[in-house]
């Protein structure tokens, strides 16, 4: 991570969408075990699910399928998830609590917001539209030519749209992999424990910062931060 003492005042912030943004478990789950039924195989509990997240559709069908990238239905059964799950976004999907009150304040004190995700952009893309259209201007998904998170294409590519340069944003996730992005962009991290990994995953990965609630947001970014203190809040 880049020294917090160094950089710049804070004018845009990314957030990684799944776990972070949306609790999205219900609909990928139900997405997962419509792929597996059709081909027959067992289906996944919410808890099977919710590990298997975070490294992209192509990941969490290898993880849930028996033998995986080695199935012959591998693909078949991605191709299902990704149908199934473009009809099916919003079934069970909502905010976090707290979050859409957070995004009207940040948007109403002037920062730029955008989402990274792993999730296939066409997915990304609607549901930034269907939640966030009126708060977040930029959503960036899994798409061909661009590497998928931990690297660093999606964040970078996020911040040319956003007209922001790294020195002066933030990355806000639930996961390693979130950790891991922001290191691999420059980025401080601010893990949250609302979503699908929890603290001692983003402890043990080194998130710079970790909240509890939406509502510590604002304060750790415009007290913690210029203070350049790092605290679990």
């Amino acid at each position: 991570m880049q020294s917090v003492d160094n950089r710049k005042a804070i004018t845009t912030i990314l957030f990684d969408l799944d776990g972070t943004l949306l609790n999205t478990l219900g609909d990928l789950q139900a997405a997962v075990n419509h792929a597996l039924t059709e081909y027959g195989y067992p289906i996944k509990t919410i808890e099977e699910v919710r590990l298997s997240v975070g490294n992209g559709v192509g990941k969490l069908m290898e993880r849930v399928l028996p033998e995986g990238l080695k199935n012959p239905d591998y693909e078949p059964c991605l191709a299902s998830f990704r149908e199934y799950y473009s009809r099916h976004l919003q079934d069970r999907t909502v905010p976090y609590p707290g979050i859409p009150e957070l995004l009207e304040e940040l948007k109403d004190r002037g920062y730029r917001l955008g989402i990274v995700s792993n999730k296939f952009d066409a997915a990304v893309k609607q549901l930034k539209e269907d939640y966030f259209a009126e708060t977040i201007s930029v959503a960036i998904g899994e798409s061909a030519g661009i590497r998928k998170k931990p690297a660093p294409d999606c964040v970078r590519k996020a911040l040319e749209e956003l007209r922001a340069e790294t020195e002066e944003a933030v990355y806000v996730g639930d996961s390693d992999v979130d950790v891991a992005t922001a290191r691999n962009s420059g980025l401080v991290c601010i893990g949250v424990t609302w979503g699908f990994r929890g603290r001692q995953v983003l402890e043990e990965a080194g998130a710079d910062w970790i909240i509890e609630e939406p509502a510590a947001f604002l304060p750790l970014v415009e007290q913690q931060m210029a203070a350049g203190r790092k605290t679990a809040l």
